[in-house]
């Protein structure tokens, strides 16, 4: 039985993936990142840039090849922050809930 400590709702996966921020404004630059952990509810990044809790954030992760068995699938995402903390490392980790994901068609991926 758990003590209420660990609230999380689906299991986590200990898997560093890429993952791509994408801007929020029409001339902003992609952030790149990678996933600590990751489960179809949510994930834990980590990136150089903070942000506000709350926000809404749009990302792409990448399953790769060793995780699919075939080619790479990347899956872009809708989600919003609920946790922001600094790491040892000088980086920010990132909790994120994941509201709606579309598996993106090879042909738009390859741009």
């Amino acid at each position: 039985m758990s003590d209420g400590a660990d609230r999380r709702e689906a299991r986590r996966f200990n898997m560093t993936l890429p993952l791509r921020v994408l801007p929020h404004e029409p001339h902003g630059s992609e952030l790149a990142a990678q996933t600590r952990d990751v489960s179809y509810r949510g994930l834990y990044f980590l990136a150089e840039t903070k942000f506000p809790i709350g926000s809404e954030i749009e990302f792409v992760i990448t399953l790769p090849e060793q995780v699919t068995q075939s080619n790479d699938v990347n899956i872009r995402c809708l989600g919003q922050i609920v946790r922001v903390e600094p790491t040892s490392n000088g980086r920010m980790g990132i909790a994120a809930k994941i509201e709606r994901y579309e598996f993106m068609p090879a042909a738009a991926t390859a741009a």
